[in-house]
């Protein structure tokens, strides 16, 4: 019998700790690390791949995506799970939520949950949990068993659904929300949704700091303002319209509040999603020293670093919070650079032409919000982060070990570890190639990465020792599985 059930020979890995990768061998025993170093024998494995010298990064934990908001689930999963595999992506953990979009359905989550993981389980490519949404108070009172029970332990908060909708203005929260009757999605119930959330981590010591809530930082009445005023002068189409129309200090506003409720509800596990401007993360860096006692988390998304509203493809660039303009791009990358960001996300959303755009196609307002992205993670991070001296021990921080520990994945994700499971990602960093929408395993047929030149690639992704890509082509396998938090 052999030591080892496959070798990884002739890569170049970048391990916990180190900035640059080192010449290393990688077994794998049983879909987890079991030995990483040089010179390891091939006569001791079963299956050996000559890595031809590319980069093993630890397989991206894509901690933001959204199976399911488009098209229907098991669909979704199927095609968009091979797609972020596509992209070195080997766990996503999904928003997912009652209401119209994903399952169009409210009530409980002891009833929705299950119907769930029965459309998600046997469908992917690639591991998966799911953050969810407490919409109602039911949802708040379910929280220590979605905890206990289902080891759901991030929670989600929409910040600008009260009074403004998914695309745009909005005041028919009822039945968008599916929310009971007399109950509001305000700023009283975010801060109850925080009390609960508190309550279930005194109640859970022993993985408090695990469990955490995420807020979609946004607010509403501003982009209602700022809406109308845009579209009534008329001078800004496109994205660079949309952009103003929800500014950066509704951003950075928005924060603030939800950053002084957490201190009121004694919650000190905060995340900011997808931060898209200076203003932002300036709002953001404000309060975590108003704030010392928060551990506050930092996100931004892939998209917001590689395109800005006024060189994206296309309408099909519309997402919440919008693509910004150049100056706020670099604001950006100067903070990931600062060690300001934690995380760098997908916000992965496959919303196909015929619904994302509306008549005219050319008009924003009318176009739906969000696109994928997943498939030019890392390699977008590899390209862009290293013409700006980014070390690939950071990338890793950023693309997996980071969200991994957030998310109460650390004990088996996140970083090339002897005894954790064999994710990784095999990088050619000197591959030059041009991104198509057509070449992606999406079924969105548009991106607004059209045409951006990379000069990094994907080779070869592996989920617990599973080749699911060999040199750039997914397997129809589906070896993903459901991930109760936190794994030991």
């Amino acid at each position: 019998m052999s030591d080892f059930d496959l070798l990884l020979t002739n890569v170049r890995a970048v391990l916990p700790g180190q900035e640059e990768p080192q010449a290393l061998d990688v077994a794998v025993k049983h879909g987890r690390f079991a030995l990483i170093e040089a010179g390891i024998s091939p006569d001791r494995a079963d299956q050996v791949v000559d890595g031809g010298g590319k980069v093993a990064f630890p397989g991206v934990v894509d901690a933001h995506q959204h199976w399911g908001i488009y098209n229907p689930l098991a669909e979704d999963v199927r095609t968009e799970s091979r797609a972020s595999a596509q992209g070195g992506v080997t766990t996503s953990l999904s928003y997912m939520r009652t209401g119209q979009y994903y399952l169009n359905k409210g009530g409980p989550y002891a009833d929705f949950l299950p119907e769930v993981l029965k459309l998600t389980d046997g469908n992917a490519a690639i591991d998966y949990a799911y953050h969810l949404a407490p919409m109602s108070k039911e949802h708040i009172e379910e929280i220590p068993a979605l905890v206990k029970e289902h080891g759901i332990t991030s929670f989600k908060i929409f910040m600008f659904y009260g009074s403004h909708g998914l695309h745009g203005r909005s005041t028919d929260q009822s039945s968008f929300l599916m929310t009971p009757e007399g109950e509001r999605y305000d700023y009283a119930h975010f801060e109850f949704v925080m009390r609960g959330i508190q309550r279930a981590r005194q109640e859970n010591p022993e993985i408090a700091d695990k469990i955490s809530l995420s807020l979609h930082c946004e607010t509403a009445e501003i982009m209602a303002a700022y809406t109308k005023m845009v579209e009534e002068d008329g001078s800004l189409t496109g994205l660079p319209a949309y952009s103003a129309s929800r500014p950066p200090h509704s951003e950075g506003l928005a924060v603030t509040i939800a950053s002084y409720l957490a201190h009121e509800t004694q919650l000190p596990t905060i995340n900011l999603l997808h931060l898209t401007s200076r203003k932002a993360v300036e709002a953001a860096l404000t309060m975590a020293a108003a704030f010392p006692h928060i551990d506050f988390r930092r996100e931004v998304t892939v998209g917001h670093l590689l395109a800005d509203c006024d060189s994206a493809h296309g309408v099909g660039g519309k997402v919440n919070p919008p693509l910004r303009p150049r100056e706020d791009v670099e604001a950006l990358w100067d903070f990931v650079l600062d060690g300001k960001i934690d995380w760098v996300v997908s916000d992965h959303a496959c919303c196909r032409e015929e619904l994302k755009f509306g008549t005219p196609k050319d008009d924003v307002f009318l176009a739906k919000s969000g696109f994928g992205g997943a498939e030019y993670l890392l390699a977008g991070m590899v390209t862009e982060g290293g013409r700006r001296g980014l070390p690939y021990g950071r990338i890793a921080e950023l693309t997996a070990t980071n969200p991994a520990e957030r998310y109460g994945l650390g004990a088996t994700k996140g970083s090339l570890e002897v005894g954790k499971d064999a994710d990784l990602a095999l990088v050619d960093t000197a591959h030059d190639w041009t991104v198509r929408a057509e070449e992606s395993l999406s079924t969105q047929e548009y991106t607004p990465f059209e045409g951006a030149e990379l000069t990094a690639k994907v080779t070869d992704t592996f989920l617990r020792g599973h080749r699911i890509m060999a040199d750039g082509v997914v397997t129809a396998e589906t070896h993903g599985r459901f991930l109760a938090r936190p794994t030991a």
